[in-house]
């Protein structure tokens, strides 16, 4: 059963629903967008990233939009990063359709994934920070998919459906998992910021038998390369999104949901699944 999936779906669409009821039935749950929000009426949640263009591009900053931010950073450094590219993220939904159909379609091999390197993100992150600095605009913002769709959902933006059929098509036919996995700028950052979490993927080597589906349906492969057939870790590669595909997939149960304990060591684990 696809649990992982089902339940990012019903966060995902959960999180829009909610700015939808804001913005239509006038909710107070969660006002505001995914790069400035307000939860409760009471406390504010920022997007990291967001916050550093504004500070490169010289706006003014208030104490909300900081506590905001350290918030959204202590979450995300403790249960994964790029766990909100998989299970907040709106245009994960996309891409994710785009890698199913490539896999159906049996477009699957990418021999064309070294034409961007996955390291362009974080190229894409410095620039668009440069780019904020010489503008005086958060440059991200106006570009960003993420918000195209949001505000597409929330409130309608008519041309703006042509960019999410761009990265649709481009991860469908260009590159596998092209967008979130080579260019997003926000992937770059969650990595970095989740880069210590203590929740992660954990790989029992005895139980494995070498399949290799894990590897079919990760977005992040690479991240399994120094374990999967080698031995019993945690998977560590910052890049993970902990999205739970390579758990659904596994009839080995080799793989699984653990806590990491920098005190006591690794072995020591706890199972969340």
């Amino acid at each position: 059963m696809n649990k992982y999936l089902i339940l990012r779906r019903i966060t995902q669409i959960t999180i829009l629903l909610l700015y939808f009821s804001a913005n239509y039935y006038g909710w107070k749950i969660l006002q505001g967008s995914l790069s400035f929000s307000l939860f409760l009426q009471k406390i504010p949640l920022t997007d990291p990233y967001a916050l550093l263009q504004m500070l490169f591009a010289g706006a003014a900053i208030s104490m909300d939009m900081i506590i905001g931010a350290v918030i959204i950073a202590l979450f995300y450094g403790v249960i994964g990063g790029r766990a909100y590219c998989s299970w907040v993220c709106p245009v994960n939904m996309v891409t994710d359709l785009a890698g199913y159909l490539r896999r159906k379609l049996n477009i699957d091999k990418d021999a064309r994934r070294y034409l961007i390197s996955r390291k362009f993100r974080y190229w894409a992150f410095a620039t668009l920070l440069i780019v904020s600095f010489a503008t005086g605009v958060a440059a991200f913002e106006f570009i960003s998919p993420i918000g195209i769709l949001t505000r597409g959902i929330v409130f309608g933006i008519g041309f703006g459906w042509v960019f999410i059929l761009a990265i649709f098509l481009f991860d469908l036919f260009v590159i596998k998992n092209g967008w979130c996995g080579h260019m997003c700028p926000l992937g770059a950052m969650y990595s970095v910021i989740g880069s210590k979490s203590i929740i992660r993927v954990k790989h029992d080597a005895d139980a494995c038998t070498n399949c290799g589906e894990c590897k079919k349906v990760c977005p992040e492969k690479d991240v399994l390369n120094p374990i999967i057939h080698k031995k019993s870790d945690f998977i560590s590669g910052i890049e993970c999104t902990n999205c739970g595909r390579c758990i659904e997939v596994c009839n080995d149960n080799a793989l699984k949901f653990s806590i990491r304990n920098f005190i006591k060591g690794d072995n020591d684990e706890k199972v969340t699944n």
